[in-house]
């Protein structure tokens, strides 16, 4: 069968004229609505409007033009029944064979911060997607073009065999039922935000693909990056690549992982991020010296890592940098001296967010976690602590320079994964003790790191403490103060073990497990 009539009706007028043009020289008559049919008309392509199929206008300020039987009829009738195409005969009507439509801009109005409830409404596309489930359903016998990458496909076969391929009308259907339950997913998902619906009883997600990757989290597993349509600023998704390969899937893991842990800080810093746990971190008056104590935190396991930044990277920071092997650096932006350094680095991967990560532009995102048969949902965790909240436990009160280490310590630690134990000094941690199976053994292993620095250092744990052995190994430690969220059925021995030792100790009646 040949394309002999198409209905062209798009807001995204990206390529439709040629493509207009071309269908007319090929013998197609052009059906079209509206500003599409003015630009046509402009460009001197040969076309008839909407109303001189159905007989009827235009009508409530173009909410109703195509939803009409002239013209779903068109779209629906089945070729070869013979039933069908003698309705169509004695009604007069006759086949639509294409359909070049998108829809009203909904993501793009919605993602104006001001927008009023009113105008997010009036940009639900309604005769649009009911014009695309028609043809995609019909897809035997009609082509369907919801995407303009798709114009040059349609147009070559068209001009080769009169009609397309029912193996390209049918990769276009699945594309446009694709198209159509992403537009009602995001209409779904503002509405339900309008009404206060947090948990609905059924859950319609939707997320664009940012690439294919070469494989998972092992060679044998396929995978491929997905993104919001609608992400927040400074998150990895919209991070522009400035130089380096394409980045993997455990690449992506940890420098999401980075730019949580840099999240926390709003004076300079630095995160150092290994198989998704901080490394190393560290604060300072300047990058440099915010870069220069999270490499300090473990010159080993930095090795090979990922780092993030909240400032500039200039040209004494990528000079350091450039010393060692990392895979990725991120920072909101680079100066153009740093930029040549780094990339004289074949491998080094480098990501300008663009906006500088901080408590301030951190937004309540729901965190999703695949399990077999469904998945589990909850809030993020960017509880932040407020200092006057803290309960101290102990009969030694922490000193003001041992509470800031505490707080530094306790933003770290939720980003470790459990059994989390971390320990500061200076501005900078010196151990991490992370994803063990008993508490007592992530202190060893932090307590083992911090070596002699230990001495005089800050400690924080992630969860209470079920007994007193993990504040037995600090205090042999030299751990002078600790922070931890308290609950146990035995704190009081925990309390003991730091009154005995001068340990001043506060509770922050908030867990930050991580699995």
């Amino acid at each position: 069968m040949a394309i002999k009539r198409a209905l062209i009706s798009v807001s995204d007028k990206s390529g439709v004229v040629e493509f207009a043009r071309a269908l007319a020289e090929a013998g197609v008559e052009l059906i079209s609505t509206g500003g599409t049919k003015s630009l046509l008309e402009r460009e001197g392509v040969p076309v008839i409007g909407i109303s001189d199929v159905t007989g009827f206008p235009e009508i409530l300020d173009g909410r109703v033009k195509t939803l009409h039987p002239a013209v779903h009829s068109g779209l629906l009738a089945v070729r070869d029944n013979a039933a069908h195409q003698k309705q169509l005969e004695e009604l007069g009507l006759s086949t639509i064979d294409l359909v070049i439509v998108n829809l009203y801009p909904f993501q793009q109005t919605i993602e104006n911060p001001a927008v009023s409830y009113e105008d997010a409404i009036e940009n639900i596309d309604i005769g649009g997607p009911t014009m695309l489930r028609s043809a995609a359903k019909n897809h035997a016998f009609v082509t369907v073009a919801v995407d303009a990458s798709d114009y040059g496909t349609i147009l070559e076969e068209v001009q080769a065999n009169g009609d397309t391929s029912l193996t390209t009308r049918k990769r276009l259907a699945a594309k446009v039922f694709r198209h159509t339950a992403s537009y009602d997913a995001l209409i779904a998902d503002y509405l339900c935000k309008q009404v206060g619906e947090e948990w609905p009883e059924r859950l319609t997600v939707t997320y664009e693909r940012v690439q294919t990757l070469r494989y998972g989290e092992n060679p044998h597993q396929q995978a491929a990056f997905y993104r919001l349509p609608i992400a927040k600023q400074g998150s990895l998704v919209n991070a522009e690549q400035l130089h380096g390969k394409e980045l993997s899937y455990n690449n992506i893991n940890d420098a999401n992982a980075a730019l949580a842990v840099i999240s926390e800080f709003e004076a300079p810093a630095v995160v150092a991020i290994k198989h998704m746990n901080p490394c190393g971190v560290g604060i300072g008056e300047t990058i440099a010296e915010a870069y220069q104590k999270a490499y300090a935190a473990d010159p080993t396991s930095i090795f090979g890592g990922i780092i993030a930044a909240n400032r500039m990277i200039d040209e004494g920071t990528a000079r350091s940098i450039a010393e060692i092997f990392l895979e990725i650096v991120i920072a909101p932006e680079f100066t153009p001296e740093a930029l040549t350094i780094l990339t004289q680095k074949k491998n080094i991967r480098l990501l300008r967010t663009g906006v500088a990560p901080s408590p301030a532009n951190r937004t309540e995102t729901r965190m999703l976690t695949s399990v077999d048969g469904g998945v589990l949902i909850q809030d993020q965790d960017i509880h932040a602590i407020d200092p006057s909240q803290l309960k101290v436990v102990t009969e030694r009160q922490p000193t003001e320079a041992e509470l800031n280490q505490l707080l530094l310590a306790w933003k770290v630690v939720k980003h470790v994964k459990s059994n989390a134990i971390v320990l500061v000094q200076d501005d900078m941690t010196v151990g991490v003790g992370a994803g063990q199976m008993n508490r007592v053994g992530a202190a060893k292993i932090a307590i083992e790191q911090a070596g002699a620095k230990a001495q005089g250092a800050v400690l924080a744990s992630d969860a209470f403490f079920p007994l007193g052995d993990t504040m037995e190994l600090a205090a042999q430690a030299g751990i002078k103060a600790v922070i931890q969220p308290g609950g146990s059925i035995r704190d009081e021995e925990s309390i003991r073990v730091a009154n005995e030792h001068g340990i001043a100790m506060v509770f922050t009646s908030v867990r930050h497990f991580k699995h």
